[in-house]
Parts: structure tokens; sequence; C-alpha cells
């Protein structure tokens, strides 16, 4: 690490994929307008695996899954498929949800993984993680408090969603988890395409690729920035975490809710009848920043690993 270690081009990678996560679900809010979430998911991937793919085949790197040792195919199955759980849960999320409670929501993510990590890696628990779990249920706890009555109140959200967001959130963590032993095996980037095209094949039979030409010029523009923005935030991801301390990374990103909350205020207020912020109390945003301070403070407790 020490040889690549680049602090200053690791922040701004990692505030690239903060940015990127964070204004997504404004983006992904439009295509559910059209298309199911499974097939939003499809076309992401199709075009993430076509990107990765032509850069591994100019790189001469592309990876021959059959000859990887049965453990290891395996285990690269299971991560795609909590993969594609997540990424299918948190569109369909969206659906019940605002931009912004999904992003806090999310936030179970880094907790599931911290703890997943202690339980399988025997990563140790630090006094600044302790603070961050206690800081993230907490604020989990005063959000919850005012947003779910709302949730239930309101005419556009609906609690399914919150279960919704949970599954997505849980398996992320464990998608990262199996990630962290594949890696021993194959490069990131080898470990990306695998995992597209896996995903791919398993998403085909429960999508509406027909769906595509119903979307009007808005919708189409807003797949297309789903798909690059899974190139680009994962490949922003992937780079950071090379020549940057994971945990650093991991605070950088916890800020994504952040970007949702001012990407969906600035969309409110140019298009108030296609987009609306539910409204927040002063519990439910204190809530918001100890879950994202809590996440913050959980990544840096993981140390300079």
């Amino acid at each position: 690490m020490e040889s690549s270690y680049r602090p200053l081009y690791g922040f701004c990678l990692s505030l690239v994929t903060a940015v990127l996560w964070g204004i997504l679900p404004l983006f992904l809010k439009i295509c559910l307008q059209v298309m199911d979430s499974q097939t939003i998911t499809l076309y992401r991937f199709v075009a993430a695996a076509i990107l990765v793919g032509g850069w591994l085949f100019y790189r001469r790197h592309i990876p021959n899954f059959l000859r990887y040792p049965k453990a290891v195919i395996i285990l690269a199955i299971a991560c795609t498929l909590m993969l594609v759980i997540n990424y299918v849960f948190n569109v369909l999320g969206l659906k019940y949800l605002s931009p912004g409670s999904v992003q806090v929501f999310m936030q179970v993510a880094p907790f599931a993984l911290m703890i997943g990590g202690i339980v399988l890696y025997k990563e140790k628990f630090s006094r600044l993680q302790l603070w961050g779990a206690s800081s993230l249920l907490l604020g989990l706890g005063l959000f919850f408090n005012q947003r779910l009555p709302q949730i239930i109140a309101s005419e556009t959200e609906d609690t399914l969603g919150v279960l919704f967001v949970i599954i997505a959130a849980v398996t992320w963590a464990g998608y990262a988890l199996c990630q962290k032993s594949l890696m021993k095996t194959m490069s990131a980037m080898q470990l990306t395409l695998i995992i597209y095209i896996i995903g791919s094949m398993m998403l085909l039979p429960f999508t509406h690729l027909q769906a595509i030409t119903e979307m009007n010029a808005v919708q189409g523009w807003a797949l297309l920035f789903c798909c690059l923005n899974t190139f680009v935030a994962y490949g922003a991801f992937t780079e950071a975490m090379r020549v940057w301390y994971a945990s650093r990374v991991s605070a950088v990103i916890a800020t994504a809710p952040v970007f949702t909350f001012i990407s969906v205020a600035v969309a409110e207020y140019f298009y108030p009848s296609s987009f609306e912020q539910p409204p927040l109390g002063a519990l439910a945003v204190l809530g918001a920043v100890m879950v994202i301070g809590g996440s913050v403070m959980a990544a840096l407790g993981r140390g300079a690993r």
C-alpha cells in the first residue's frame, strides 16, 4: 500500500463516488416511472459489463472464470446473488420511499459490514467504533421515531420501502464481505466483470427489455446516467481502495446521503410538480446527522488497513 499511497487522489475519488451514489436515487426514481427495478438493474449491469470488459480486453486481463477453484466459483456466484438483491431491492425501496429516506436507511450497510468484519474476520472493535455504532443506532431510532409515522400517513411513502432498503443494506454488506475473500484470487475489475455477467444472466428471465422503447427523452437520459454511474462510481471506488486506506474511503462515502438531500432539494426547486422532499422535523434531521456521523466514526474506527 505504501508505494501507491496517494491520500489526496484517494479522497477525490472517494468524493466522486459519494456524489455519484448520492445523486443516483434521483435518476433511478425517474426510470421507475416506466421501468421495473430488475430491468433497470439489468441494463446497468450489461452496460457496465461492456465497459469493464472492453477495458480488461484492452489490457489483456480478461478472466477465465471456469479455471478458478470450485470454492471460488461458488463464492463468486453467492457474491453476485447478494449484489443483485442489493441493486433490485434498493431500487424497489425508491418506489415506496423518498430518495433521502432510502439513503438514510442504507447507512445500515456499513454498520452490518462492521459487524460482519468483527465476526468473520476477527477485526478489533475499537472505542471509536463503539461510539459510531451507538450514534448510528440512536440516530436511526430518532429518524424512525418521526419519519415512520410520517411514512405511514403519507400518500407517497410506504413502510414496505423500509423493509426493502434494509434487505438491500444487509445484502450489500454480505457482498462486500464475500468480495474481501475473492480479491485474494482475482483483481477488483475482473471480479466486477464476472459479477456483472453472472448478474445479467440471473436477471434476464425476470426483466422486460422492451420497456426501454416506452421511455421519453428525459427517462432515457436518466437510464443512461444510471448505467454510466454504475461504471464510473464503482471504478472510482475501486481505485480509491487501491491508493488509500479502506477505512478513510468508507468514511467519505458515508456522506452520500448529504448529496441525496441536496440533489432532491434542487430538483424540487426547479421541478416542484415532479419531485417532493418530505418535510423533516428537527428530530429527524438530528437522527439523519447522527446516522451519517456514526457511519463515519465506525469506518474510521477500523483503523488504517
